[in-house]
């Protein structure tokens, strides 16, 4: 996926039904925030307003330190 960069909150520990809280975005595009929905048991994605996000606490996270179907839903969502 070219372009795509993983974010983790590097100033507060984020998790949601005990998952870690991801953030991805492209090139220049929109910031989107991932939490998984364990009564759905799938990840769920909500789009960033630029006043929600504060890139400074932001920092980028190897794609493969991402649980397996985190990886799947970013595929799916991004795919051109």
């Amino acid at each position: 996926m070219n372009g795509l960069r993983v974010y983790i909150n590097t100033q507060a520990t984020e998790t949601h039904d005990g998952c870690g809280v991801f953030y991805s975005r492209r090139a220049d595009g929109p910031y989107y925030r991932w939490r998984y929905d364990e009564q759905v048991t799938q990840w769920r994605v909500a789009r960033m307003r630029l006043s929600d996000v504060t890139p400074k606490v932001l920092c980028t996270t190897n794609w493969k330190a991402l649980p397996a179907a985190l990886q799947r839903s970013m595929v799916e969502h991004y795919q051109e």
